[in-house]
């Protein structure tokens, strides 16, 4: 009988995650927060102009997902 054949045990290590897994969790948000305060550093230094313009890019790209998802659900 091979490991794959054997039926399910209710031992709590047999469903365990991986170690390695919690590991490149935590990297991956250590990363992500970095990305993150390099990002609104690079924001913060922007002329007003350009702030002005983001924030008009971005409210239309809201507008229009949120007209997406409407149609999408009829609502």
């Amino acid at each position: 009988m091979t490991d794959s054949s054997k039926p399910p045990t209710n031992d709590p290590g047999q469903n365990a995650p991986d170690p390695g897994d919690a590991g490149r969790t935590v990297m991956v948000g250590v990363l992500g927060g970095i990305l993150s305060a390099a990002g609104y550093l690079v924001y913060q230094r922007l002329p007003e102009e350009q702030k002005d313009r983001l924030h008009r890019q971005v409210r239309g790209l809201l507008e229009s997902r949120i007209n997406e998802i409407r149609q999408n659900f009829n609502l």
